[in-house]
């Protein structure tokens, strides 16, 4: 028995494994790119079979589709959607720029079990009608960033910020000294300092999400150039009826589709907001890592949950691991985010010719953000312990805490004070008593570290 098949296409005679369920076009492509041994990912793929199911649908309504071939169209599908086969779909995402060999791998896939099943159906003729790869593929980079948006990544900076806001509430009112420049500065709450991030990552959320609201506007039905050429007039929009009804998502037609095929503004202007995600995240690695450093002779605010041992050769060290593979997926998604931003600008004409890099980007930026988020949230924020006595003694001896003298005495005299308080190592309060009128009882109001990290003029 042959180990392979004869399968045609307009090309001529092609040489497939006997049992794959693909053809002739996607064996063509197998063979165009061995590029990179990535395949596009698992979620773009059940998105563009989910566009061929809610196709299906469309065209059964419009009476374009009979019920059996609508049924072993739809059938096939679901199959697919959970979880079958996974393994046949091998192209490299390094393909075509339309797309096309995807598309038609999925086509030829579905048309495969459904004629396993006993129903003759064409991967173009019935799969692909009223389609095209290039209104195809564009929707289902809108799909699958929407899908994993929101069943990945917004769940995991909830997630997250649940846990900053639990240890937020604890450390209210352990005072520290802040820092700009990396320098000493006024006295802050671990509290406000921890609110910073939640609120970043909850600023960063809803930029995101307002990025999603433009992607649930798709270009299906544009077929080739935009025009909606070979699809019925009404196709467009039941086959959002149908995806939305099958995804639960509230999709809606693009008016002029030709600016979802010719460009991909909208999945660029969400590449932006993962990548400003990243940088939220990478703020916060970043903290974390200078609160944690020493723990002799570094800043020893903190100490984070010790994971591993850090060194091979250093007995004893612990290092910041979770702070540290976080900001590499942040440095990785700022990459990605580069590369979708060089994409962006290949829109041709009627057609951008980077679609498969930029679905495939924003599901890696997607996924690689919701591990680190949630990552952070379980082995970093919610473990660490503070070192409370040496923060309480390090704000105490602070000299720039005269700051808070400055509309009673003035800051020339206020410097001249820090100055001092700095050359001999004394307590602020201690040189402010002897250099100014303010009796010691009201250097200690107006020096209080905890009302200072309040505002105001004391």
């Amino acid at each position: 028995m042959s180990d392979d098949r004869i399968e045609r296409d307009s090309l001529g005679e092609v040489h497939v494994p006997a049992s794959a369920l693909w053809g002739a076009q996607t064996q063509r492509a197998i063979e165009n790119f061995p590029v990179s041994g990535l395949p596009m990912p698992p979620a773009f793929i059940d998105a563009v079979v989910r566009i061929k199911r809610a196709a299906a649908e469309a065209n059964k309504v419009l009476g374009l589709l009979d019920e059996p071939q609508r049924g072993a169209i739809v059938d096939a599908c679901d199959r697919l959607l959970q979880g079958d086969h996974r393994d046949q779909f091998p192209i490299d995402r390094y393909q075509t720029g339309s797309g096309t060999s995807t598309n038609m791998n999925v086509n030829e896939v579905i048309a495969r079990l459904a004629e396993q099943a006993g129903q003759a159906i064409n991967p173009n003729d019935h799969v692909n009608m009223s389609q095209s790869s290039n209104d195809v593929i564009p929707t289902a980079i809108h799909l699958s960033a929407v899908t994993q948006v929101h069943q990945q990544l917004l769940p995991a900076l909830s997630h997250l910020q649940g846990m900053i806001y639990e240890r937020e509430a604890l450390f209210s009112e352990q005072v520290k000294t802040g820092r700009t420049h990396l320098m000493d500065a006024m006295p802050v709450t671990l509290g406000q300092e921890l609110r910073t991030w939640r609120e970043q990552l909850h600023a960063a959320e809803r930029r995101v999400e307002h990025a999603c609201e433009e992607l649930l506007a798709v270009p299906q039905g544009g077929t080739a150039v935009g025009t909606g050429v070979n699809a019925h007039d009404d196709f467009a929009s039941r086959f959002v009826e149908a995806l939305s009804d099958h995804t639960g998502f509230h999709f809606r037609s693009l008016e002029h589709k030709f600016v979802g095929q010719s460009a991909v503004d909208a999945p660029v202007a969400l590449s932006a907001q993962l990548r400003g995600v990243g940088i939220v995240l990478t703020k916060i690695a970043n903290d974390l890592r200078w609160m944690n450093s020493g723990p002799i002779h570094g800043l020893a605010e903190i100490s984070l949950p010790a994971l591993q041992p850090g060194s091979s050769i250093m007995p004893g060290k612990v290092n910041p691991v979770i702070p540290e593979s976080v900001a590499m997926v942040s440095a990785q998604v700022t990459g990605l985010d580069s590369a979708v931003a060089i994409a962006g600008q290949s829109g041709n004409f009627q057609l951008n010719v980077m679609l498969p890099l930029v679905g495939a980007n924003l599901i890696d930026m997607i996924n690689l953000l919701s591990n680190a988020a949630s990552l952070m949230a379980d082995k970093a924020i919610t473990g660490f312990t503070v070192n409370s006595a040496h923060l309480d003694a390090a704000v105490g001896k602070n000299p720039v805490l005269v700051t808070a003298l400055n509309p009673e005495i003035g800051y020339a005299l206020a410097a001249d004070i820090a100055k001092e308080a700095y050359k001999t190592g004394r307590p602020i309060i201690d040189v402010a008593e002897e250099r100014c009128d303010l009796s010691r009882a009201q250097l200690e109001a107006l020096l209080d570290p905890l009302k200072l990290t309040r505002g105001g003029l004391g």
